[in-house]
This record gives structure tokens, C-alpha cells and sequence, in this order.
């Protein structure tokens, strides 16, 4: 990693400005899930414990005008009453998340009510020696995604007022070039935090460049054209490529295999095509599926069936992987000395079509011997629903940012960081 982190800097008398990605599920205002949270704990503690004199902390949390639009079309479909105050509360305002980070902390962590306003940089100058700030959800501020990179930088440079050093531990936003993750960091020495620095050193080193071989890759998941340009970058350092997921079966019909009426992208069956012959002239082993769990319907009560042949008729959809191709893709697995996973094998938020998904999260939790990265996602739900995260050498937080890293592109949240 030749960027600068937070282990680099004097923090001591310090007014620190942190990217945090608390952009974490919520329900009627209570946060559901605090892994991303957590995620940052280190480095918070690591400010605070090593001098720093304030620190102010930024985050999103969804999308609120995008979500909102979806969310009063979705009432008005239904002729269901919308509020969209009670909604942007319930859905978008960080006062929970405070609340519940102040909890984690034991000490307090004030709120502003904005990003930019002089209400709030009159709070930021008021902060006395130790404490905590968390600002409204930034993208409350059109300034925040804005293309025009005038409107970034009149943002930016008001955020960068409120520290000396800025640390971008955000890095499931790090494929985005927004003003609270990239902008600002033109203003301010700009470092990596320490969660940031362990996505880097696991993706970018252990993944990427220096795997340690046999590498084996496990892609799943809906659609093979969210997943090709992943793929073909993978194609040049793995051994081995397991596919499952919906996207298996566009695979399986561009092999000629009938795959009924299981989803398949038919525009993608000649891209599916080319990265099977790019595999084999490779000299890489590409695994696909060769027995299925499958339903007439796409239901969670669905009455499924075991077709252990690679052939699935008419009427019939594949919903998860096989116990063959369970056995298959063990056996391939057990191989390996490094290990990425992106994607569940079957529709695994419905239980009983998990199977497949759980048993390669439980093969993976007794590789002691293998490095094992999960790559964002549905992979991360996957392996906490099995309950084996705590043997996985790195969970990403950031599942798009962790593809785009995977493929090879440069993530400017990243880039703009300080070089040693």
C-alpha cells in the first residue's frame, strides 16, 4: 500500500475530519445492523487515544431523494398515504446512529444539524477539547454527488474548516468521487484510516496483486452483467473460478444446456461464451453447477425439487446448487491457499433454497490454512447467517468498491489520498 495512514500522522492537539460509511439498514429509526459501525471502532479509538483535539465525523446514510421517489411511488401504487417527513426521519437522519454510536463509545457524540450551514460551523468552532461531532447525512446536500466539480469543492472546502487532517475510513464509498470522499481530501493532508488500510491490504495485496496460490474464486449472484468485468480480471490470477447463482444459468445455456425456465440474461450468453473459451485458453478451471435445486415458482414456500442430472425441463427454475455440486465445489475449495467470494449460489433469502450458499460458507469456515476474503455484499449476509463470520480472514465493507478494486480500477477516495 503506498498510501498514507492514519499510523503516519501526528494527531496529538489535532482537529481530525473522518469519512465514516455509516450507511447502515435502518427501521422505523433504530439501526438494524452495526457491523459498519463497528467497522470504524478502531480508528475512532485510535483518534481519540492518541491525542486528537476534536473529531468530526461524516457520513450517508442512503439515498434520500432517490429513496424517497421510490418510496411515494411505491405508497401511490398502493394508494397507502405518504409522509415524507416521517419517511427522511425514519430512513435518512443520523440522530440514530449517534445515539447508537454514543452507546458503543460510552462518552457523548454531539449531532449538528447539517453539513454546511453556519449553524453548524459555528458548533464545530465551539467543540472543546475531546469531543465528538457527527454531521447530518451528507447527502442531504445536492453538493455531495454534484457532477460539477465547483459545487464539490464550495462544499469542501467549508468541511475541510472543521479539521486539520482529514482520514477516509469510509471505503464502501470509495468508488465514488464525492465531495466528502474524495473533494475534501484536496484540502487537507489526507490519510487512510485503519479500516481502510485493512480493505487495501486484503483486496488490493492478498487478492489482487500477491495471492498466494492455488486462487480460487467463487462468483454468484443474479446477473452475469454485474459481474463480467470482475470476472475477466480474475481470469489472469486465479486457478480456479466456481460460478453458481442465477448467472450460472446463462453460463449453462451458452454450454447448449437446457436450463428451463431458470433466469438467464440472453444478451449476455455470447459474453458468457467468450469468458468460458478466455478460461479454458487460460488454462483456468472455470465449475459451474451440475445439479439443482429447483421450483415451478419463485416463492419462498415453493415446493422444490432435487434434478440431478445438468438438465432442468420446462416449467421448472433452478433456485439453488445441488448436493453434487456441493461435493464439486468443495473438493475444488479444499485446494485452495487464497480464496475470494462474491455472490450467493442459489436465492438464499429464501431459507429453503440456502443450502448451497451455507454449505460453502461452512467449507470455507474449515479452511484454517486458506486465506478467505468475502467480498462485499450478499456474501457478507451469507456468512453471518451461517454464523461462521468470525472465521473468515476479511469481510469487506464495501461491496461495490470491493468489485471495482477486484477489477483492477482505481477508487478515487483512495487515490486521493496522501503517498508515502
Amino acid at each position: 500500500m503506498n498510501k498514507k495512514t492514519v499510523k503516519d500522522v501526528d494527531l496529538n492537539d489535532k482537529r481530525v475530519l473522518m469519512r465514516v460509511d455509516f450507511n447502515v439498514p435502518m427501521d422505523n429509526g433504530e439501526v438494524q445492523d452495526d457491523t459498519r459501525i463497528q467497522a470504524a471502532l478502531p480508528t475512532i479509538h485510535y483518534v481519540l487515544d492518541h491525542g486528537a483535539k476534536t473529531l468530526v465525523l461524516m457520513s450517508h446514510l442512503g439515498d434520500p431523494s432517490k429513496d424517497t421517489k421510490k418510496a411515494r411511488e411505491k405508497a401511490e401504487k398502493s394508494g397507502q398515504p405518504f409522509d415524507e417527513a416521517k419517511y427522511i426521519e425514519s430512513k435518512h437522519k443520523m440522530a440514530p446512529v449517534a445515539d447508537h454510536l454514543e452507546k458503543m463509545l460510552n462518552r457523548p457524540v454531539k449531532l449538528a444539524p447539517d453539513c454546511i450551514s453556519q449553524e453548524t460551523q459555528d458548533m464545530v468552532a465551539s467543540l472543546q477539547d475531546g469531543d465528538i461531532l457527527m454531521l447530518e447525512n451528507t447527502r442531504f446536500h445536492k453538493e455531495e454527488k454534484s457532477k460539477d466539480e465547483a459545487e464539490r469543492e464550495s462544499m469542501a472546502r467549508i468541511l475541510a474548516t472543521y479539521g486539520d487532517i482529514y482520514i477516509n475510513d469510509a471505503f464502501g464509498t470509495a468508488h465514488r468521487p464525492h465531495t466528502s470522499t474524495e473533494t475534501v481530501a484536496r484540502f487537507l493532508p489526507a490519510v487512510a484510516g485503519l479500516l481502510m488500510e485493512k480493505e487495501l491490504e486484503f483486496l488490493e495485496d492478498k487478492v489482487v496483486k500477491n495471492p498466494e496460490k492455488p486462487f480460487a474464486a467463487i462468483i454468484g449472484g443474479a446477473k452475469v452483467s454485474s459481474k463480467i468485468a470482475v470476472l475477466e480480471s480474475l481470469l489472469s490470477r486465479v486457478d480456479y473460478i466456481i460460478i453458481g447463482g442465477g448467472m450460472a444459468y446463462t453460463f449453462l445455456k451458452a454450454r447448449g444446456i437446457s436450463v428451463g425456465n431458470s433466469l438467464v440474461e440472453e444478451d449476455m450468453i455470447d459474453t458468457a461464451r467468450v469468458i468460458l473459451n478466455k478460461a479454458f485458453n487460460s488454462h483456468v478451471h472455470l465449475y459451474l453447477p451440475i445439479d439443482h435445486i429447483v421450483t415451478q415458482e419463485f416463492s419462498p414456500d415453493a415446493e422444490g425439487k432435487h434434478v440431478p442430472r445438468n438438465v432442468i425441463d420446462e416449467g421448472w427454475m433452478g433456485m439453488d446448487i445441488g448436493p453434487m455440486t456441493i461435493e464439486k465445489f468443495k473438493v475444488v475449495l479444499k485446494k485452495a491457499k487464497t480464496i475470494f467470494w462474491n455472490g450467493p449460489m442459489g436465492v438464499f433469502e429464501f431459507d429453503a433454497f440456502a443450502k448451497g450458499t451455507n454449505a460453502i460458507a461452512a467449507t470455507l469456515a474449515e479452511l484454517d490454512d486458506a486465506i478467505k476474503v468475502i467480498g462485499g455484499g450478499d456474501s457478507v449476509s451469507a456468512v453471518k447467517k451461517a454464523g461462521v463470520a468470525d472465521k473468515m480472514s476479511h469481510i469487506s465493507t464495501g461491496g461495490g468498491a470491493s468489485l471495482e478494486l477486484v477489477e483492477g480500477k482505481t477508487l478515487p477516495g483512495i487515490a486521493a489520498l496522501n503517498d508515502i
